[in-house]
């Protein structure tokens, strides 16, 4: 099969991947942790954690949940969180323990919070209290034995995180009365991992990192299982392919608006910009333009990934047209296509004209999720146009689609660790459905 694509690569990026400098997430951020400790890792409503604070608080949660509840290696862990500083502290302190992610949207309703509970087998889950009810009208219908709940304010610095959680509880009313007896907080859950000695597990490319839930588009939502594997040369992926984009600055500063229970912000700025020792700043309620755009203000960043929906709500909100916009470097669209007419407003709007024209390392570059095949892949380079573009598989992802939909088929030599294990306990029900879908098509 020719391999077309590599027709369009940039000068700069090689046809195949490099050997893997990681053998696992773990091994990811825990080499960041030693090469820049006194950088900024994430920052999230005016409080910043540096790596060496992020490690310290991860190792913690991962000596609560390995000697405290006594989890062992590659049970699952449940982390429904919105973009706060408890997601990587959390994230990070799960595989320390050698466990397995299951990502949980925050927005879930209890039906398809028991589902994926009981799919995935989660035995521990970290929940924001304001979704607990939720939780409390399911959990005896799941395996779930342990419970930690978390306030918006509880990393944030004193005293705005105490501010932050009465205001939210009892000024604001977010946070709905539960009952969870079984529930610890989570800044008791750190302290009583500070004592604890962690056991280190062996952790390697085959292990599952994740178990990422689809969107149920073929059924019930499915986890696919991604490898430590998967996720790594995803991340070895982007940093190549982004070339020297981030060379002027000391280190990325990414916008994190998009959810970091998705896959796509997950890899594209939790896991990649950690591996190069970026910045990430938090937005937690991007629907809150106001609030968005005043946090914008206060930083010269240089990557921004969002969809078109969020691109246009913030072309049209008051204030946008102050931001500084003279550091942005990279700027990716994912899920739906951004539009041309946004694109083009976004493009005049943040400066990216000048009287060449549209200076081409700053288009918003196009990207989309596959999650049973692994996270993100450029609709473009990034110094290609926007419109009119075609796919570009970033790595070695050999496939052959057929017009006349006969052969489809997995090409020679592997994948390139892209392809994800089949999906959590559906692999019965998607071979099912897979096997409906030939029988109905006219061509057999």
């Amino acid at each position: 099969m020719e391999k077309v694509w590599f027709k369009s690569y940039p000068e700069y990026v090689p046809e195949e991947l490099p050997e893997a400098p990681y053998r696992s997430v773990r091994e990811l951020f825990e080499q960041t942790f030693d090469t820049w400790p006194d950088r900024p890792s994430y920052s999230n409503m005016g409080t910043t954690l540096t790596y060496r604070e992020l490690d310290e608080l991860s190792m913690q949660f991962a000596c609560y949940l390995q000697q405290c509840l006594g989890l062992t290696r590659g049970e699952r862990v449940a982390i429904m969180l919105p973009n706060v500083l408890q997601y990587p502290v959390v994230m990070c302190g799960a595989f320390r323990a050698g466990l397995v992610v299951v990502n949980v949207n925050p927005l879930y309703t209890a039906r398809e919070l028991e589902h994926q509970l009981k799919d995935s087998g989660a035995r521990c889950i970290i929940i924001l209290e304001n979704f607990a009810h939720i939780l409390e009208a399911v959990i005896d219908q799941t395996s779930v034995e342990h419970v930690v709940t978390t306030g918006i304010g509880d990393l944030l610095n004193f005293p705005k995180g105490l501010l932050t959680n009465f205001v939210l509880r009892h000024v604001k009313k977010s946070v709905p009365k539960y009952s969870l007896p079984q529930s610890v907080a989570f800044r008791a859950a750190l302290k009583a991992g500070i004592e604890p000695r962690l056991k280190h597990v062996e952790l390697g490319f085959a292990d599952i990192a994740f178990l990422q839930y689809t969107g149920g588009t073929t059924g019930v939502s499915k986890g696919a299982m991604l490898s430590h594997r998967n996720m790594i040369r995803n991340v070895q992926q982007t940093v190549l392919w982004q070339g020297d984009a981030y060379d002027e600055f000391p280190y990325i500063v990414a916008i994190t608006a998009l959810p970091l229970y998705h896959i796509f912000c997950l890899e594209g700025n939790c896991l990649t910009v950690m591996s190069q020792g970026g910045h990430n700043i938090l937005i937690t309620n991007p629907r809150d333009l106001k609030a968005f755009v005043a946090e914008l203000k206060k930083h010269r960043f240089n990557l921004f990934t969002g969809v078109n929906t969020m691109f246009a709500s913030l072309l049209s909100t008051p204030g946008f047209e102050k931001i500084d916009f003279g550091s942005l470097r990279v700027c990716i669209g994912g899920g739906m296509a951004v539009q041309p007419a946004v694109a083009a407003d976004w493009e005049k709007a943040t400066g990216q004209h000048d009287p060449a024209g549209i200076r081409p390392d700053r288009d918003i570059a196009r990207g989309y999720r596959q999650p049973d095949w692994q996270q993100v892949h450029w609709r473009h380079r990034p110094s290609g146009p926007i419109h009119g573009c075609h796919d570009l598989r970033r790595r070695r992802q050999p496939a052959a689609i057929q017009r006349d939909r006969r052969d489809l088929h997995q090409g020679p030599a592997g994948n390139g660790g892209l392809l994800a294990k089949a999906a959590g306990n559906r692999q019965r029900d998607a071979a099912r459905r897979l096997a409906q879908d030939r029988r109905r098509r006219p061509d057999g």
